[in-house]
């Protein structure tokens, strides 16, 4: 049975929440898979109201254009991953092992989960993967950043940062740190299925094989002492 987890996402994002209503969870279901299946740049809101059988004007009520739309979804992704990352972790008490789960909570955040039952996860982790820096790669980056609508993504990299810290209190890269693991885990899966020499993964166990990789980085990284 699903639960009605909701998270709290920054305000300037949306006009309405679409957490909120029957038909904001179906704008996000279909808009998940049409942006999966079409790509970004081929993905309309007349594609998204035709898909969902409604009006693009109804689309409007919850959104000003589609790369806000993006950005939510990645928004609710990175929430998701940190989620994951609190639920795993709650009761450990060992940094490395802390550390290691929240690595593999990363990259099997893309594992579908029936705590929500109008997101598809496999298919939101893809989006990220393809689309994320899309949002944030763009000439209004500082504009959308003073209005808080990167906080998601700041909140999980620190999360990550501080159990860096637990690891090793003196490491003076943990920000650094977290997010080039963040960005390994999406980039490498990229890489593998689609530019194969910038990557060692084969695409045979890739899941298994890239936690094994960025668990060796971010313990290599950690221990290594700079002369």
């Amino acid at each position: 049975m699903a639960l009605k987890l909701n998270f709290s996402l920054p305000e300037s994002l949306y006009i309405k929440d679409p957490q909120q209503s029957k038909y904001g969870n179906r704008l996000l279901t279909d808009s998940i898979e049409l942006i999966n299946d079409l790509g970004f740049e081929k993905f309309t809101f007349k594609k998204l109201a035709i898909r969902m059988d409604s009006s693009e004007v109804s689309i409007y009520r919850y959104f000003k254009n589609k790369h806000l739309l993006l950005l939510y979804l990645n928004c609710w992704y990175w929430e998701w991953v940190g989620y994951l990352i609190d639920r795993q972790t709650m009761n450990l008490s060992d940094p490395e092992m802390k550390l290691k789960r929240a690595i593999h909570c990363m990259i099997y955040a893309s594992n579908e989960s029936e705590l929500i039952d109008y997101i598809n996860e496999n298919a939101l982790f893809y989006i990220t993967m393809k689309e994320s820096s899309k949002t944030y790669h763009i000439s209004a980056v500082d504009q959308e950043n003073k209005s808080g609508l990167y906080l998601p993504y700041k909140i999980l990299v620190e999360k990550i940062a501080k159990i860096v810290e637990e690891v090793k209190p003196k490491f003076k890269y943990s920000k650094s740190l977290s997010s080039t693991l963040f960005d390994m885990v999406n980039n490498q899966i990229y890489y593998a299925e689609h530019l194969p020499r910038l990557t060692s993964l084969k695409n045979k166990n890739i899941f298994k094989e890239l936690e094994k990789m960025v668990t060796h980085f971010a313990f290599a990284s950690i221990y290594y002492d700079i002369k």
